[in-house]
C-alpha cells in the first residue's frame, strides 16, 4: 500500500512517515507545496531510519503528485489548511483513495490550549464536506504526540480514535494504524462524533504543559 503524508515535512506527518517506513512494509509518499522541501525531508527521515538499519522506501513530491500515487492520503497539515489542502489534491483523488485528517481546531491563552471547531463541527468533518463526494474520509491520529511518533527510541502504547461513515474505509486505516508498533485503533463511530475525538487533543496538550514528567503523553483505554 502507498501512504502519502501531504504536509509531511512537519512534525505529525515526520512522526508518522518514520513510523510506518520503520514498523511497516508500506511505501511511503512525502508530499509538500514546494516540492524540493519534500525531497529534503525524504533525505532527513532516510538517514534517520538508516542509523537504524531499516532500508525504506520513501519518496517525495508536490502533494497534488504525492496524492496521485497514494492508495492512502493523510492531511499533516495545520487545520487552517486542511480544507484548502483537499481542494488542491481533489483532481488526484477518487473513490479509491481513503482521506485521512488528523487535524484538530485549537486556540491558546496562557492558562493553555482550547478546542476550537469551525462552524462544520470539528476539521474532520470541514474535510468530509470539502473532499470529492465518493472519496471516504477517516478521521484519525488526532491525539498522538508529535515527538512521541519521531522518537523512535520510544516504545508507544497508545490509542488512536477512528471516526468515519464509510466502515471499509475505517477498516483500513483501523488494520494501518494497528501496524505500528504501540499503537491500537479503536473505532469512534460515525464522522459525526469528530468533535468529541479531536477535543481530546487539547486536554492532552494541557496535561502535558502542567506536568513536565508527561510531555509526551497520550490516551490508552483500558
Amino acid at each position: 500500500m502507498r501512504i502519502a503524508l501531504l504536509g509531511g515535512t512537519g512534525d505529525i506527518g515526520q512522526g508518522l512517515a518514520l513510523r510506518f517506513a520503520h514498523d511497516t512494509d508500506h511505501e511511503v509518499i512525502i508530499g509538500s507545496r514546494d516540492p524540493e522541501k519534500a525531497r529534503e525531508a525524504v533525505a532527513e527521515y532516510e538517514e534517520t531510519l538508516d542509523s537504524r538499519g531499516v532500508d525504506a522506501k520513501i519518496t517525495g513530491f508536490v502533494n497534488e503528485m504525492a496524492a496521485d500515487r497514494a492508495d492512502v492520503v493523510v492531511l499533516s497539515v495545520p487545520p487552517y489548511y486542511a480544507g484548502d489542502t483537499v481542494e488542491a489534491v481533489a483532481d488526484s483523488l477518487d473513490e479509491d483513495t481513503i482521506l485521512v485528517t488528523p487535524a484538530v481546531g485549537m486556540q491558546g491563552d496562557e492558562d493553555g490550549l482550547h478546542y476550537h471547531p469551525p462552524g462544520t463541527g470539528s476539521v474532520t468533518q470541514l474535510v468530509a464536506e470539502r473532499a470529492p463526494e465518493d472519496v471516504p474520509v477517516v478521521g484519525a491520529f488526532h491525539n498522538l504526540a508529535a515527538d512521541a511518533l519521531s522518537n523512535l527510541d520510544n516504545e508507544l502504547d497508545l490509542d488512536t480514535l477512528l471516526v468515519a461513515d464509510d466502515d471499509d474505509a475505517k477498516e483500513t486505516v483501523r488494520n494501518l494504524s494497528n501496524e505500528i508498533e504501540g499503537l491500537r485503533a479503536l473505532d469512534s463511530g460515525p464522522l459525526a462524533n469528530a468533535a468529541e475525538v479531536e477535543s481530546v487533543t487539547p486536554l492532552v496538550i494541557n496535561i502535558a504543559k502542567y506536568n513536565e514528567e508527561l510531555h509526551d503523553v497520550g490516551v490508552k483505554f483500558l
